[in-house]
């Protein structure tokens, strides 16, 4: 089961997002993978205290885009290559002669 996900502030080209339950490893990921779009003009992630505070993920885009798409590109994104290496991983397996699920 994933992380829940509160929209904590979602105010013109800025949105906060709040990653329940989950630490550095996905705040990292969607936070690196924002950077890259070329409508994000910021993209960062905080946790007030790492044992006991969540991840806080901010993005803000360029004018007349909606934070809110951006990152469910971004997440798509990530899929899309979470899919891909685990293609290119099965692949490997099957030419070293490992088990691979069906």
């Amino acid at each position: 089961m994933g992380p829940d996900i509160k929209v904590l502030k979602h105010e013109g080209n800025s949105l906060e997002v709040e990653l329940v339950g989950e630490d550095h490893t996905l705040a990292n990921l969607i936070v690196k993978y924002a950077i890259r779009m070329p409508n994000v003009t910021y993209a960062s992630y905080t946790i007030s205290h790492p044992l006991v505070s969540n991840p806080v993920v901010v993005i803000s885009v360029a004018e007349g885009n909606d934070p809110l798409e951006v990152l469910h590109e971004v997440l798509k994104k990530i899929i899309a290559d979470v899919e891909e290496f685990v293609s290119k991983f099965d692949e490997a397996l099957k030419r070293e002669g490992g088990c691979v699920e069906e």
